[in-house]
């Protein structure tokens, strides 16, 4: 008994996982979405527990008919809200809901485990807490490691899911009709048996299905021309188009490119950091290449390092040919180094002294790439450059979150760095856009948002005079960008740090 209760309590905390790692890829800000998901659980869990209490006088079939039901609402969860998430655009009410149900199943257990486990050992009360705890405890453990090490990178979210929920149900019908199958009258014995098959059946389908599921909730999201789609250890990476003017690049739901207009993203990020020496230059992410390609048109740069941490971009960068020749082959230059690293704990090792630093990163709303924002990343930059280095920040779209964009420059300003602040003009209506690239679905022109930053004063928004001719930007309108952006400054903001992260506070 005390095994079934290990293997249910397992079951139980991989569903709250997959509830928060799904809401914080689906909805985004992982740190809300696992607020939302815990707290409405954890209330959840003593709503159950109260009502479980009608169920004690039929303690047996009562846990049966709740294991059978908490299998198959937490093993569909995940196809639940992703179908929410492609066809209707939304999965946070879905979210609240499986939180509920799944709460309120999971806290009826206990109490129905306590009836069922005296049966069994006439012990005192006390004796059967701590052996039904102790059980319960070390099942969480088990389920909270096997979700991240073992049913994410062999299953996937789905499917990983699916499986869960199917031994859910195996071990609970086992139990009650196997160890308390006196308890039962023939009725419910045939009820139980009826019940749980059909649930394994449910969900084996399910995951007989789930790859074309998959495809066709990809098409509802993406759109039809889905090229490639993978789970790398990092996130889900998404090509769709079908040559290198129709290519979009998105990761984990973002979009990252687009190569509409890609070319005025990154010559805007990269080509006012390249006026001045420029031989060593480090770009921070930036692994489809793109910033790379811009790089290396000035051929006095002798080294560029490209910091990314996720391996999979970079070698899809390198080896897809739409990206690859988008990237204009950037990773076959010898210039050009990887680093497959997380950037903050890199930068703590001294790898010299740049004299060009490019941040291209995801965007700081995304709670995984906060850190990278901190007033304590500026500061390792600031002691990676050389004493005339220039660094160049991405800092999201400063008409639609001005709040997030000036928070960045307080940051950097934190990290001892002197900053220009310049906006460019970039995603057009029709193109959606992302937090990364834009701030929302686009309405018209939106902006981008950049800083350059310097020790000791600040840098010039300008085009190098002895480099090559941008595509698009001139010097004019980087000018007016840095004329805009000093008339759009919000005063008094305070940096964003590892203690106390900022970039939610932006409505």
């Amino acid at each position: 008994m005390l095994a079934a209760v290990f293997v249910c309590a397992a079951c139980g905390l991989v569903y709250e996982l997959e509830l928060v790692a799904l809401a914080s890829y689906l909805v985004g800000d992982s740190v809300t979405q696992a607020s939302v998901v815990l707290s409405v659980m954890v209330f959840a869990m003593g709503i159950g527990s109260l009502l479980a209490k009608r169920l004690r006088c039929r303690a047996a079939v009562g846990f049966g008919i709740i294991e059978a039901a908490l299998a198959l609402i937490g093993g569909s969860s995940a196809l639940v809200l992703y179908a929410s998430f492609a066809w209707l655009g939304d999965s946070q009410y879905a979210l609240v809901g499986f939180s509920l149900a799944i709460g309120v199943l999971i806290g009826a257990e206990i109490p129905l485990l306590m009836t069922l486990i005296q049966r069994v050992d006439r012990q005192d009360a006390g004796g059967a807490v701590a052996d039904l705890f102790a059980a319960d405890y070390v099942g969480a453990l088990v389920g909270g490691l096997a979700f991240p090490f073992l049913l994410l990178p062999m299953l996937g979210q789905l499917t990983g899911a699916l499986f869960t929920g199917a031994v859910n149900a195996a071990a609970g019908g086992a139990l009650v009709l196997w160890v308390f199958r006196r308890d039962l009258s023939p009725r419910s014995r045939w009820l139980l048996v009826l019940v749980n098959v059909s649930v394994i059946a449910v969900l084996a389908t399910a995951t007989a299905l789930v790859d074309d599921f998959e495809r066709a909730a990809r098409r509802a999201v993406y759109g039809d021309q889905v090229r490639v789609a993978v789970q790398t250890g990092v996130q889900e990476v998404v090509v769709t188009g079908t040559d290198r003017d129709s290519l979009g690049l998105y990761l984990d739901g973002r979009l990252r490119v687009s190569a509409r207009d890609e070319y005025r993203y990154h010559e805007a990020l990269v080509h006012p950091a390249m006026n001045g020496p420029r031989a060593r230059v480090l770009i921070l992410g930036g692994g489809d290449g793109l910033a790379a390609r811009e790089v290396l048109r000035y051929g006095d740069v002798r080294a560029v390092t490209v910091v990314e941490l996720d391996p999979a971009v970079t070698r899809l960068a390198r080896t897809d040919p739409a990206l690859s020749e988008l990237n204009g082959h950037a990773f076959h230059d010898p210039r050009l180094t990887v680093v497959g690293a997380d950037a903050f704990p890199w930068l703590r090792a001294d790898h010299g002294r740049y004299d060009v630093v490019i941040s291209d990163l995801p965007d700081p709303g995304i709670t995984a790439s906060t850190k990278l924002y901190s007033a304590e990343f500026y500061g390792l930059i600031a002691e990676a450059l050389a004493p005339d280095g220039r660094l160049a920040v991405h800092a999201g779209p400063l008409g639609a979150r001005p709040r997030t964009f000036w928070t960045v420059e307080a940051s950097v300003r934190a990290g001892g760095l002197v900053t220009r602040p310049y906006r460019v003009t970039g995603r057009y209506a029709g193109l959606a856009a992302s937090p990364d690239r834009g701030g929302g679905e686009s309405r018209g022109r939106e902006d981008w948002g950049f800083l350059l930053a310097a020790p000791g004063r600040a840098p010039r928004a300008a085009l190098a005079p002895d480099g090559p001719e941008p595509r698009s930007l001139r010097g004019r309108e980087l000018r007016e960008g840095a004329r805009a952006a000093a008339e759009a400054r919000l005063p008094g903001l305070l940096p964003s740090t590892l203690i106390h992260p900022r970039y939610w506070e932006d409505a």
